[in-house]
């Protein structure tokens, strides 16, 4: 007597298809004769999860089965596997191809030739750019090493006038079939890698390979205001596919060196600038480098340490798009560390006339200040 197929999955009548297709997977998995060599019990447990998925995964025959039992399905689960529909021998496919990586099962028909051509690798060049070149944009020559189609065979790996041969292992057809238990089982052909041909008269340029390595010269054109770690994409200029395949890509990965006093913060740009205690006292009119040259800042009286003012449109050009970032500019008042006997008078008398008491304040009613002068 045949058992329950539902017992057979180990899942309740009300089981959905996700739940029967992973029961009867795991099974499989367990019990596959590749597994249990020489293990006669192990091959019919396979036999019977096999015959029940058969028929629990075809609704139609799932119906007949509830209804019915083994007498509304007949021999439709059988050992020989007659009868799937087109969806159940998929879901077969599926999951054996998935475990065991063999393109066909239970004998049929499936797995083409496979074409040696293959998409060639992407590569990257990292190219470093001076801090101004990477605010205004430039043009640039990477030189990039790479593999290219090989201009003798024309990428094909044979001699001129020569022609590849049926691999003499699969005898043309790529694959190899096995038996394995009850299944025949078709793999690619290790000999020719499943393209059916064997190259006997290589091109002595490339010894058959179709690509030989250049040095080529690629130019760069760097947009104003780029990013450090942005990437440039040059579709088709990486390596060359083997085999006629087509070529990959090429990505140029921009680097942009330090300023020696510029910060910048996307779009903006920072810098400190030190001012006299006289200036910051008194107000003054000061010279503020920029990236096109110097600009004139007015600062008013009693500018303090930390005060930020700004230089509109002084920044970094918006990356494709309009405008520019601005200058933030933040003031440092520069204590002297030696003084003359007349300045020292002088800053004692200053000193005489002058009220600050010395009692502690929190960063934050200190950094409220900074933002009354930014």
């Amino acid at each position: 007597m045949k058992r329950d197929y539902y017992e057979v999955l180990g899942v309740s009548r009300t089981a959905g298809d996700p739940e029967i297709k992973s029961a009867y997977r795991k099974l499989a998995l367990q019990y596959h004769p590749d597994r249990n060599p020489d293990n006669p019990e192990a091959e019919e447990r396979f036999k019977e999860c096999s015959e029940a998925y058969a028929v629990l995964a075809d609704s139609e025959k799932r119906a007949r089965y509830d209804r019915f039992g083994h007498a509304g399905v007949g021999n439709a689960g059988g050992s020989g596997f007659g009868g799937f529909d087109a969806s159940v021998f998929n879901d077969f496919h599926d999951i054996f191809g998935d475990i065991f990586g063999f393109s066909d099962v239970f004998g049929g028909q499936g797995g083409r030739r496979r074409s040696r051509a293959q998409r060639g690798a992407d590569l990257r060049e990292d190219l470093t750019l001076e801090f101004e070149e990477a605010v205004f944009g430039v043009t640039k020559q990477v030189q990039v090493r790479r593999q290219e189609q090989c201009d003798k065979c024309n990428g094909s790996g044979m001699a001129p006038g020569k022609a590849p041969i049926n691999c003499t292992t699969c005898g043309g057809r790529g694959q190899m079939r096995y038996q394995q238990g009850f299944f025949s089982i078709t793999r690619a052909c290790s000999t020719c890698g499943g393209s059916g041909k064997l190259i006997v008269d290589p091109c002595n340029q490339c010894r058959g390979q179709g690509r030989v390595m250049r040095d080529r010269t690629v130019t760069v054109k760097v947009t104003a205001g780029v990013e450090e770690g942005a990437r440039i994409l040059y579709s088709n200029e990486g390596e060359a596919g083997a085999f006629g395949g087509p070529p990959g890509d090429l990505y140029i990965v921009l680097h942009a060196r330090e300023h020696s006093f510029f910060e910048r913060d996307g779009k903006n740009l920072h810098c400190m600038l030190p001012i006299s205690i006289s200036q910051a006292a008194l107000g003054a009119e000061i010279k503020v480098p920029t990236m096109e040259g110097e600009e004139t800042l007015r600062i008013p009286e009693g500018t303090q340490t930390g005060a930020n003012f700004k230089l509109k449109g002084k920044g970094v050009p918006v990356l494709n798009g309009r405008g520019r970032g601005d200058l933030f500019v933040e003031m440092k008042v520069q204590t002297p560390a030696r003084l003359t006997k007349r300045q020292r008078e002088l800053l004692q008398e200053l000193h005489s006339t002058l009220s600050v008491e010395n009692t502690p304040v929190s960063r934050s009613l200190l950094n409220k200040v900074k933002d009354i002068f930014g």
